[in-house]
């Protein structure tokens, strides 16, 4: 009985411990030769942890030149959100390297923001690209793209000074005004690439991942535990 236990408890210490594992955030790296090139993203969502089926978007980028100290890109943004779920998309954010000084955007999401909190534990990121003039990412105003419209636009990134690539990670957008999904009228997602790109780059946990993956310590300190052997004193020999 205590094998069966001590079985048990390293197993589910392992399981915990794999599904802890953090996903892998996509990225791409763009120089000069890929002025033209283009990548798409879909995004899925998530609040308090918890995944929201049926909340998606997908996002475009097209870098259309590099001028100077700048990159330059056209974006489009889809509303792919299900039934029976309606919802806004009212932002899109990503992370740079190297870092900008500063970004400008038009179109659909024509208000930009650097390095602010972007919500559902999702903490900092580079710059957000806004529906409105907010001081920033959480949300705020009316407009975005309601369930199944799509918006257009360009975007700008400048550097400190020229450089020779641009990498872009860790792709995130904001939904808003969601109805269908119980209690949430608010989330994020994450973008995964789906062409155009590269998959590898910083490693984020999952939102709930970090609970999971302190109960996975918990369990193999608990296994290790019940694994030490008691001690036994050794049977003399009687006397001839």
């Amino acid at each position: 009985m205590m094998t069966i236990r001590r079985t048990l408890a390293a197993a589910t210490a392992i399981a915990t411990l794999a599904l802890a594992s953090p996903a892998f955030a996509d990225a791409i790296t763009l120089d000069a030769g890929d002025v033209g090139q283009r990548f798409t993203l879909d995004y899925n969502g998530f609040a308090d942890g918890q995944t929201i089926d049926n909340l998606s978007a997908t996002t475009t980028f097209t870098l259309t030149g590099i001028d100077g100290n700048s990159y330059k890109f056209d974006y489009s943004v889809t509303n792919t959100t299900s039934d029976p779920l309606t919802s806004r998309v009212s932002s899109f954010a990503f992370n740079t390297d190297p870092n900008i000084v500063s970004a400008t955007s038009t179109g659909a999401f024509a208000f930009t923001t650097l390095s602010s909190n972007y919500p559902n534990g999702i903490g900092t990121v580079d710059v957000c690209f806004k529906d409105a003039s907010t001081g920033s990412c959480a949300g705020g105003g009316s407009g975005g793209l309601t369930k199944g419209q799509t918006g257009t636009g360009t975007f700008t990134l400048t550097f400190s000074q020229p450089v020779s690539s641009l990498t872009l990670s860790d792709f995130f957008d904001r939904y808003q005004s969601i109805t269908g999904a119980g209690g949430v009228s608010s989330a994020s997602g994450s973008g995964t690439m789906t062409s155009g790109g590269s998959t590898g780059g910083t490693p984020v946990p999952e939102p709930g991942m970090l609970g999971l993956f302190g109960l996975g310590l918990a369990g193999l300190a608990f296994a290790r535990r019940r694994r030490t052997p008691s001690l036994r004193p050794m049977a003399m020999p009687l006397p001839a």
